[in-house]
């Protein structure tokens, strides 16, 4: 997976402080952009897609611990 235009490092925060950040943060790329979440906690590998599909936005995947998202709107 290639890395996304925005990173954000969240290692080391518990649910649900990486889906706050990338709510904060989503609307700092372009529309079409990605972002990679680095989040180890195991929460965020169903909360990323969870609030993808609430949001409007592309899961794209993980690979290990990092969770990318296309801004879609």
């Amino acid at each position: 997976m290639s890395e996304g235009a925005l990173v954000l490092d969240c290692r080391g925060q518990r649910c649900p402080l990486p889906i706050i950040e990338l709510a904060k943060r989503i609307g700092d790329v372009e529309v079409g952009q990605t972002v990679t979440v680095l989040a180890d906690d195991p929460a965020a590998a169903s909360d990323v897609p969870a609030w993808c599909r609430m949001r409007g936005h592309e899961y794209l995947g993980a690979d290990g611990d990092a969770y990318a998202v296309r801004r879609l709107r």
